[in-house]
């Protein structure tokens, strides 16, 4: 399932993939690949998502 999320708080925070993915540690592929929904990020992967961010867990992650 698509993260539309994550990218819609990626956009409000005039981010790239490639600089969210600098700002946490990873390539813009696996950026991608997460929001694309082809990809399932480690709990670590996810909170410094959040802390680049500052949303919680709950806002990007979790399912409704």
């Amino acid at each position: 399932m698509k993260n539309l999320r994550l990218k819609s708080a990626r956009a409000a925070k005039d981010m790239s993939q490639e600089d969210l993915a600098k700002a946490c540690g990873v390539t813009r592929q696996t950026i991608n690949a997460i929001e694309k929904g082809d990809y399932n990020p480690t709990i670590n992967l996810c909170i410094a998502i959040c802390r680049v961010l500052d949303k919680t867990l709950d806002e990007l992650f979790w399912e409704d």
